[in-house]
C-alpha cells in the first residue's frame, strides 16, 4: 500500500506542476500568461524532477502507465502489481488536476476560449492526423523510455539524484519532439486531467475532446511495448 500511495502522490505532485505551468502560460490574467513554450518544457521537466525525486524512494516512481508496462516488459517490475499502479496514477493525475483548477479557478473563469482550458488538463495535436499522431507519440515514448532504462542502468546510476537525468531528458523530449502533439509521453498524465476536465464546469462550450484521447493512451504503451524489445536486444 505505500508503494501504491508513492504513485498516487507522486502522480499527483507532477500533474499539479506540470499542468499547473501550463495553466500559468495559457490562461487569461495570469502573470505567466504567452510566456511561451519554453516556460512549458522547462516546468514539465522541474515537475517530473520533484515528483520522481520526492517518491522514488518508496515506489521507484513510474508515475506513468507506460514506464510501469515497460519495465514489466523488461523484467524489471512485477506484472502483478501493474494493474494497482496504473489505476494509483491515474487517481493521483485526476486529482493534481483537481488541485489545478482550484488554485487557477478565476482564470478559468476570465478565460473565453475552451481549447486553452482542455489544453491545460490535456494534450492535442498541432495538425489532427489520428495515423502521425499516434506515430509522434509512439517514437516520443519509445525513445524516452529506452533512455530512462539506460540512464538508470547499474552502470549510470547516480544514486537519489537520478532524477536530474531523467528531468532533462524530459526537457529534451518536450523541445524536441513536443510540437506536433504535445508529449504526452504519459497515459496518466492526459487520462486523469482529461477525466477531470469532463467533470469540473468549463462553460457551455466544453468539449472534453474523447476522440483523440485514446492516442496520448495508446501511442505511449506502443512505444513502450518498442523500448522494451530494443532495450532487451541490446542488453543481451
Amino acid at each position: 500500500m505505500n508503494n501504491c500511495f508513492a504513485e498516487f502522490l507522486g502522480t499527483l505532485i507532477l500533474i499539479l506542476f506540470g499542468n499547473g505551468v501550463v495553466a500559468n502560460v495559457l490562461l487569461q490574467k495570469s502573470k505567466g500568461q504567452n510566456s511561451g513554450w519554453i516556460v512549458i518544457t522547462f516546468g514539465w521537466a522541474m515537475a517530473v524532477f520533484v515528483a520522481v525525486f520526492a517518491v522514488s524512494k518508496y515506489s521507484g516512481a513510474h508515475l506513468n502507465p507506460a514506464v510501469s508496462v515497460c519495465l514489466a516488459l523488461a523484467g524489471k517490475f512485477d506484472w502483478s502489481l501493474v494493474p494497482m499502479y496504473i489505476l494509483c496514477q491515474v487517481a493521483g493525475a485526476f486529482c493534481g488536476a483537481l488541485l489545478v483548477w482550484l488554485t487557477y479557478r478565476q482564470h478559468f473563469a476570465a478565460t473565453e476560449d475552451a481549447g486553452l482550458k482542455l489544453a491545460v488538463f490535456s494534450t492535442g495535436p498541432a495538425i489532427p492526423n489520428r495515423f502521425y499522431n499516434l506515430l509522434t507519440e509512439t517514437i516520443a515514448t519509445a525513445i524516452f523510455l529506452l533512455l530512462v532504462l539506460m540512464i538508470v542502468s547499474p552502470s549510470n546510476s547516480l544514486g537519489s539524484i537520478d532524477a536530474l537525468p531523467v528531468a532533462l531528458l524530459v526537457l529534451a523530449i518536450g523541445l524536441s519532439l513536443g510540437g506536433p502533439t504535445g508529449y504526452a509521453i504519459n497515459p496518466a498524465r492526459d487520462l486523469g486531467p482529461r477525466m477531470a476536465h469532463a467533470v469540473l464546469p468549463m462553460g457551455n462550450n466544453k468539449n472534453s475532446q474523447w476522440v483523440y484521447a485514446w492516442i496520448p493512451v495508446v501511442g505511449p504503451l506502443l512505444g513502450a511495448v518498442l523500448a522494451a524489445m530494443v532495450f532487451k536486444a541490446i542488453s543481451q
